[in-house]
């Protein structure tokens, strides 16, 4: 009895080894197809970064002007990033219309007098609704329009919670940065196709990729501005159009003293941002913020929910 209870362990034993064998090599196989796939999306990430950010500073680009259009419309041209991608455009030979709610006349003035190319600034608060874009089409009029920059309001990233805006508030910022954007894309895209020839650039912010519990209101209009940009690029490229979703993080003004390796100040963004035209249709436009973006994309969301309300209680 004791050596055929032996016998039948032994052979217990060398089934569950034999049925273990068959399962540890599959998922042999299983995690070497995991690794694999890994290891291609890391080069393909890492070939992505050097094509976007490191190629188009090395190498000698055609000129802007030639490749889209004599011109560029600017709306948000009040803003810091928008106001230092026109200056960068204008040093590259490109003339500018500045669209602001506000008057942007001495900056048109000093782009003209700096870089010699004409410059025009535009008055047109959509805040007020459809009434500002009849400014904005005689400007526009009989002009070469080859780039379009969308600027979203800087104001939101100091904004209060979303019922803290009041509904004059609400219906302003939805007015400027999402009925405005859409409008001026509407009216520039037209004549592009016509020539086949064009870009347009929407700014926006990083903070798309994630939910936020204290800026609602900024993701929301930032997402809507993202995909918005994306599907006009698929939609319009087969015509020539060229359209880019820009997604910065935090840029400081021109010599400001809080402005670092991750805080670029506007002029070096826009150089970085302006150098992306043309090859990435969805990008940060300065390589430390991709690696920002590229860490956010890859944290898990209640993880990014816990540390956006640390910081802002502990501001």
């Amino acid at each position: 009895m004791r050596m055929a209870a032996v016998d039948s362990f032994e052979l217990l034993y060398k089934e569950i080894a034999r049925s273990c064998s068959s399962c540890v090599e599959t998922l042999a196989v299983v995690g070497a197809l995991y690794t694999a796939s890994k290891a291609i999306i890391l080069l393909r990430d890492c070939y992505s970064f050097v094509r976007v950010h490191l190629f188009p500073r090395l190498m000698p680009v055609k000129r802007l002007s030639h490749r889209f259009g004599e011109w560029a419309v600017i709306y948000g041209a009040s803003e810091v990033i928008g106001k230092a991608y026109a200056e960068e455009l204008a040093r590259q030979g490109i003339c500018i219309i500045l669209v602001s709610q506000e008057s942007v006349c001495d900056t048109a003035m000093a782009i003209s007098e700096i870089h010699r190319v004409d410059a025009m600034g535009v008055v047109a608060d959509f805040g007020q609704g459809h009434a500002a874009v009849k400014s904005v089409k005689e400007a526009l009029r009989d002009k070469d329009i080859g780039i379009l920059v969308n600027c979203v309001a800087e104001s939101l990233w100091h904004s209060p919670n979303f019922t803290g805006l009041s509904e004059e508030r609400l219906w302003e910022e939805i007015n400027r940065n999402i009925a405005a954007t859409t409008l001026m894309m509407h009216l520039v895209l037209p004549g592009m196709i016509e020539r086949r020839r064009g870009a347009v650039v929407n700014i926006s912010s990083g903070a798309c990729c994630r939910p936020s519990s204290t800026k609602a209101a900024l993701t929301a209009f930032t997402a809507y501005l993202d995909n918005f940009s994306r599907s006009l690029h698929h939609e319009y490229g087969c015509h020539g159009i060229f359209v880019q979703s820009l997604l910065p993080f935090h840029v400081a003004a021109h010599g400001a003293s809080a402005s670092g390796w991750l805080i670029p100040q506007s002029d070096v963004y826009a150089r970085h941002a302006i150098s992306t035209l043309g090859i990435s249709h969805r990008t940060t436009g300065y390589w430390p913020h991709t690696l920002q973006f590229r860490l956010l994309q890859s944290m898990p969301e209640w993880v990014w929910i816990l540390g956006s309300r640390m910081l802002t209680s502990s501001c």
